[in-house]
Formats: structure tokens, C-alpha cells, sequence
């Protein structure tokens, strides 16, 4: 077959909205994004969402429509004198409607470098599409962020991807000038296997092409070498973007909510991206934050397997490790401990300490000429190893941090001490 030097990719892309694979929350019939561009009128916008999700497609799409020069920059190359330079192209015969700047990753753009922009996206002569695959919230000048609206594209399902797939398929069919046959179930395969990333799922298409054998002027296509080309590809994951932290939350939510399936899901995803920190680091917090008073060996336990872990590496690490996930999913819940600590936390910001009761003071330190009204009570002198005694400051001497859970472990302690203590 012989190579064409346009990318399958850019021969494919939809120009018009119909064309676009998935986004219909935005782009549909009733779509606001939709209606907004039908319109005419071009708000400055942010298009937040994964690579390959229609970002780039649409903004050339709004460009077409309202018949403004299209300028693009990518924000990890670019920097303040690309923009002047277009600026510099304002007002002239080159930009006759205005400029619709598409600002690729503007996450990487400084401060400062976003202020740059400001002046020409109020005055209306650059109308501004910024893209991102990080949170904006985070990552955007608030500045900017204020003057924009808000997109999020989401990754493309599997039924809209295989669309895609096979219009690919067909143009890479008509390119070998030769017949061809895909193993049945291809391009479904491709689409679940990138990731709801439409530009993998055609790249690999065109991948696939190029390496298929041919036997007597036909080409075969087969579902082995789709799964070499795809391997790994449905992983989206960037330990420092967004991904990593929807993951882990993910995987602490679905562990909190008693769902080892889900817990055990989101672990793979994390190992299989070659993440073993983030997941043991998770499980310590886990053992304490949610599992808690209800199982209190479960920390030691987890301890234990991360140790093992750590010790064993990848791939034999996974086994520990699953062992921990489904023990805390399947554990009691209690988070009474953090409630308490959070508490304490609370008043002590507010400045709700008081001073330390004179007779749980280190009396050691006292001179001689010091006469102690009230001594301290040593507890393992009493009956139960319990007497009762002020431990509190006078000003918070009534304050109540801890209240049991409602597991078998934590009521089994409380009725334990309110049998010895008569209650509170």
C-alpha cells in the first residue's frame, strides 16, 4: 500500500456538527453548545475534556460558520509574542470578521501569558476557544475563567466510536486500491479499546492497514493484530492531571461504599498504568479514615500487605494488594475517629484551648514552694483502672469530641465503659 502523507485523522474530521462522534449533551439537537454557534454569536469559551474527545473538530467547525481567521496555538510551545503577532493581523484585510484564537492546553500558559489576552477578548476583536485536559477551575486564570463559558466534551462511547471506526476503515479500504476483509467484531473492538479517544481509535485503524498482510491482492484485518496495536490505549491516565485523582477517588469511594467489585476495577486500573504508590499510599489512609474503630486491625493488616507490596513490585504485587482492597471493602464502616479529631481540630482554631488542668500538669517541674490543691489520680489505682477526674481544660470541660459508631466493635466499648462509668 502505498503512504499517504495526510494523517487519516485529518482527512476524517467531521466539518460539520451532524459529523461529530458523540458530545450530544452539547452538540445534539438541544444542545446549548449547538445552539450557540447556530446562532452566530461566538462567546469566549473553554472546551475542557480528555485528548480526541472533539475539541479542536468543533472549534474549526465555529471558525467555518461565522467565517473568522483561525488561529492556533498550543500553549507548550507558543508564548506572548505569537499572540501579539496575531494581533498585529487585526483590522486588516487578513482578519475582515475578527480572529477566533483556538489556545490548545492553555493550562500551560502562565499567569501572566493569559493576561495578555484579556484586553482583546473584552473589546470583542479576538474571540477566544481555549482547550484544556485539566480541571479549569484549577488551571485557568480566574481572570480569563470569568469571561468564558464552560464545555466539557466527554470521552466518546463505544457505540459512537464505532461509527468513526468504520468510516476509517472504508477510506483506508479505498486507499490500498486492493480488497479487503476485517475478522469479525474489528471495529468494535477498536472503538472499546481507545479510551472514548477518537483520534486513537482512527490512528490505529490506519495502523492496522498498513501492517496487514496481503494474500493474492486481498487484506485480511484481524482482531490479534487490532489488540497489538491497541494494547494499553484504553488507559487515560497522567499521574499529575485529572485522570489519577478521578481514579483514586474512585477507588477510595467505591472501598467507603462497601463495593468490592468496583474497588477491585479501579486497583487494576491503577496497576495496570504502572501505579503502585498511589494505591498503597490510598489503602493506609482508607484502613484509618473509613474502616476505622469498626475493624481497628484492618490497619495493621493493610500495613502488612503494602509491605509486601512494595517488596514484591509489579505484577505480583497486585495479589497483597487485592487482598487489602476487598478486606476494607468487605470490612465494617466507622468514622467516628476522624469526626472526633476533626472536632478538636475545629477548636482549637477557633481558639477553644484553655489551660491544662493543674493536676495533669508534669508536676516534676514544680519547685518546692508550690502547693498542690488537687493531685493527679493515678487510674490503674482504682477499680476497672478507671476513676473519674477533669482532663479537659475548665473552658472546654464539657465538650464532646468522640460518639461511638454504630458497629458491634465500638457499642461493644460502649457498653463496656458505660457500665463502668454510669453513662455520660
Amino acid at each position: 500500500m502505498q503512504r499517504v502523507n495526510r494523517p487519516l485523522a485529518d482527512e476524517i474530521r467531521p466539518q460539520s456538527l451532524d459529523d461529530v462522534v458523540g458530545q450530544s449533551h452539547i452538540l445534539g439537537k438541544n444542545g446549548m453548545l449547538r445552539r450557540i454557534i447556530e446562532s452566530g454569536q461566538v462567546p469566549n469559551m473553554i472546551f475542557y475534556g480528555p485528548s480526541g474527545t472533539g475539541k479542536t473538530t468543533v472549534a474549526g467547525i465555529i471558525a467555518g460558520k461565522t467565517n473568522r481567521s483561525l488561529h492556533k496555538l498550543n500553549a507548550t510551545t507558543a508564548g506572548v509574542s505569537d499572540i501579539k503577532a496575531i494581533i498585529d493581523n487585526l483590522d486588516t484585510m487578513l482578519a475582515p470578521n475578527g480572529v477566533l484564537l483556538y489556545l490548545d492546553e492553555i493550562q500551560y500558559f502562565s499567569k501572566k501569558q493569559q493576561q495578555s489576552l484579556l484586553e482583546y477578548i473584552e473589546n470583542g476583536k479576538i474571540s477566544l476557544i481555549a482547550s484544556t485536559t485539566e480541571n479549569p477551575y484549577f488551571y485557568v486564570y480566574s481572570a480569563i475563567l470569568s469571561r468564558c463559558t464552560v464545555f466539557e466534551f466527554k470521552p466518546i462511547e463505544a457505540h459512537e466510536m464505532a461509527k468513526a471506526v468504520l468510516r476509517a476503515m472504508n477510506i483506508m479500504g479505498e486507499r490500498s486500491g486492493l480488497n479487503w476483509e476485517a475478522e469479525e467484531g474489528l471495529a468494535e473492538y477498536i472503538a472499546s479499546a481507545c479510551g472514548g479517544d477518537v483520534r486513537k481509535a482512527i490512528n490505529s485503524t490506519e495502523l492496522l492497514f498498513y501492517g496487514a498482510r496481503e494474500t493474492g491482492g486481498r487484506l485480511f484485518i484481524s482482531l490479534d493484530d487490532a489488540k497489538a496495536v491497541t494494547q494499553r490505549s484504553a488507559m487515560r491516565y497522567d499521574r499529575e492531571g485529572d485522570d489519577h485523582y478521578d481514579i483514586i477517588s474512585a477507588f477510595q469511594k467505591s472501598i467507603r461504599g462497601s463495593d468490592p467489585d468496583a474497588a477491585i476495577h479501579y486497583l487494576a486500573r491503577l496497576l495496570e498504568a504502572g501505579d503502585l504508590i498511589s494505591p498503597c499510599r490510598r489503602l493506609l489512609v482508607i484502613a484509618s479514615e473509613d474502616i476505622g474503630l469498626a475493624y481497628p486491625m484492618a490497619a495493621a493488616i493493610v500495613k502488612s500487605c503494602v509491605d509486601s507490596a512494595m517488596q514484591l513490585g509489579l505484577p505480583e504485587a497486585q495479589i497483597p494488594l487485592a487482598e487489602a482492597v476487598i478486606l476494607l471493602a468487605t470490612a465494617p464502616k466507622s468514622n467516628s475517629a476522624v469526626i472526633a479529631i476533626e472536632k478538636a481540630a475545629a477548636d482549637i482554631k477557633k481558639g477553644k484551648t484553655g489551660d491544662i488542668p493543674r493536676h495533669l500538669k508534669n508536676v516534676h517541674a514544680d519547685g518546692a514552694e508550690v502547693s498542690h490543691v488537687e493531685e493527679y489520680k493515678y487510674a490503674h489505682d482504682f477499680e476497672n483502672h478507671y476513676v473519674k477526674q477533669q482532663y479537659l481544660p475548665d473552658a472546654i470541660k464539657d465538650a464532646r469530641y468522640y460518639e461511638y459508631g454504630d458497629n458491634k466493635t465500638e457499642q461493644a466499648a460502649k457498653k463496656y465503659w458505660d457500665e463502668i462509668k454510669g453513662g455520660r
